[in-house]
Formats: C-alpha cells, structure tokens, sequence
C-alpha cells in the first residue's frame, strides 16, 4: 500500500478570518483526528495533489508539530466555483481500531462476454469496508473471468478477505457486461427469421406418401 509522506505547521489561529488569510498564502487548513484532542494545522495544497487527485488509496505519515501520525484522509471541501482545495481531515490510525473506509474495486481476468462484443459497464467503483490498521486493503477484487453477455457481477461475489468486513449490500452489482445494440439488433433479426420460418413451415401442405 502506497504511503504518502506529509508535514504540517501547527497553528494557533482558528476561525473564518485566520482560514481565508492561511488559503491567500497557498496552504491549507487541516485537522487530525483520532489522537486525544484534535490537533488543528496548516499544510501546502501541493503536498496534497497525491492524496486528493487519484482513485487510488492510500495512507499518509503526517508529521506536525514534531509528532508523526499514520493517518487516512478522512473528508475535505472544494470550493463551489474555483475547486480550490478549503479544508482536508485525517484521521489517526490505531492498532486494534476498527475505521470504515472506501476502497477502489479492481478486477482479474477476461470476461468471455466481452470478448464476445460486450462491454464491461462498472456501476460500483469504490466498497465500503470495515477493518482495523493491520488488515486494511487498498483495494478488493472481483474475478469477471466468467462473465458471460448480459451477466453482472455482485458485491457478495468478492473474495472473503482476513478481517475484513464487506458493508455494501451483498446483491449490489458492481459491473454488468451489456449486450451492445448492434448485437441485440441481430439477436432480434435472427430471432424473428426463425419464427418466420416456422410459421411458414406450419402453413405447407404435408408431402404425400
């Protein structure tokens, strides 16, 4: 799991004013969770790119004021108009804890549905999961190896991970290979010949003897 280095400056100054004069000079506010009384910092927007900008997840070792923390982002604000970076939350992680987070989903093999013309349509990309420090994923997987045309894959298909604990809905579906149109167009072409020829085939005088 990747890890993300981040420092921070403590700050003393809190309130609207305070946060709107630490954005002006190009940082920051932020907060850490998790470790007693919340500790109140500011830290570079830049240092953040890596944190906020990817699907990926990943975990930070925050260090402020002297003191490191292994902490996950927890929430954060854009700005409605400019998407400036306002405000992030971390969350300190301890041993034996349990956090609930949002991991991406990935998946293995090749679904023989879309090798069949199919397209592989992800309705879910990010599970809900339940777990301490020790056992966090950075992902959960689901194998489409079998998926045929039409199929969809479930949450409840995941593979079972040591302490680990799925909270979607296990009949949620995470992705459906759809059938594309052209081959539904010729699926309903070839469908209504074949009832055409049986009809017309009902319809012929028997051969006689």
């Amino acid at each position: 799991m990747e890890v993300v280095q981040v420092s921070g400056e403590v700050r003393d100054n809190l309130g609207k004013r305070a946060s709107k004069d630490v954005r002006r000079h190009g940082l920051v506010p932020a907060v850490v969770y998790g470790i007693g009384d919340p500790v109140h910092f500011t830290v570079k927007a830049l240092d953040l790119r890596s944190l906020i900008y990817t699907p990926e997840f990943k975990l930070a070792d925050l260090n402020v004021g002297g003191e490191s923390y292994r902490v996950i982002v927890k929430d954060y604000q854009f700005h409605p108009v400019t998407d400036e970076l306002r405000h992030i939350d971390f969350l300190a992680l301890e041993e034996g804890r349990s956090i609930k987070v949002q991991v991406p989903v990935t998946f293995t093999g090749t679904s023989p549905g879309v090798r069949g013309g199919g397209k592989l349509q992800v309705s879910v990309r990010r599970i809900k999961i339940k777990t301490t420090p020790e056992h966090l994923v950075d992902h959960v997987t689901l194998d489409i190896s079998e998926l045929e045309l039409g199929q969809s894959i479930r949450v409840r298909d995941i593979a079972p991970m040591e302490g680990v604990e799925i909270q979607n809905p296990g009949g949620q579906p995470v992705a459906t290979v759809e059938v594309p149109r052209a081959l539904r167009s010729a699926a309903t072409a070839e469908k209504k010949a074949a009832e055409k020829d049986a009809k017309k085939g009902a319809k012929e005088p028997a051969a006689e003897a």
